[in-house]
């Protein structure tokens, strides 16, 4: 299973593309939050976000996938099917972490979150690089791959807040992918909570808004 070698990063077409940014100055913010775009949206759009979170204490930074899509196919289809997308997507989160643990940021104070799409990778690259960050959500999303096992991912999130969002008759995400995410990232030592809404559509719901404003206030207010 790849994972990030810093000494040597992955080059693919999502390298060296500009992310979009809003929320707090980096010199002034108490955290910030990785968020990252779905299927044929773009880092502007999930900035949209930030607008409805209003938490102005908050940097915001938005990774933009090359031609709005991050892997070709389905995320339940084998790894080597959405290559070389998937650990450029993979390489571009890191390069956001990177650069704000850089900037003075540890892992606490950095959130990450995606919708669709953005949720899965968010979701795989906390699986596969773990550490205590300030939250993970994941909205309408599970971990990639044909076939998910536990004994694949090691490490310890070690009590970070994990917030698995999604519908039971989602088109796109089959519920048992989000139990068994969460079966994951129980076993990596996260403090999970996860929500299945009856009948609700492939969107981002009024309660897994404030379900993300929890965990975000839990490190801007901690």
């Amino acid at each position: 299973m790849f994972n990030i070698d810093p000494e040597n990063p992955f080059k693919g077409p999502h390298q060296n593309q500009e992310p979009a940014i809003a929320g707090a100055d980096l010199s002034e913010a108490e955290a910030a939050l990785v968020l990252v775009h779905g299927r044929g949206a773009s880092a502007q759009s999930i900035l949209m976000l930030a607008e409805e979170l209003k938490e102005p204490t908050l940097h915001y930074i938005a990774p933009q996938a090359y031609r709005f899509t991050w892997y070709p196919h389905s995320f339940l289809v084998p790894l080597e099917q959405n290559q070389p997308g998937l650990n450029s997507a993979l390489q571009a989160i890191y390069d956001r972490v990177a650069d704000l643990k850089g900037k003075g940021f540890e892992y606490n104070r950095i959130l990450l979150a995606g919708f669709s799409q953005g949720a899965c990778l968010v979701l795989e690259f906390a699986a596969r690089h773990p550490a205590r960050y300030g939250g993970v959500i994941g909205l309408s999303g599970g971990l990639i791959g044909d076939s998910v096992a536990e004994g694949n991912y090691s490490g310890s999130l070690e009590g970070t807040p994990v917030f698995l969002g999604c519908s039971d008759i989602d088109p796109h995400i089959p519920v048992d992918r989000v139990h068994k995410t969460g079966d994951v990232f129980k076993h990596l030592g996260a403090e999970l909570t996860k929500k299945i809404y009856p009948g609700m559509a492939h969107t981002v719901s009024r309660d897994e808004l404030e379900n993300m404003k929890q965990i975000i206030r839990s490190v801007t207010r901690g």
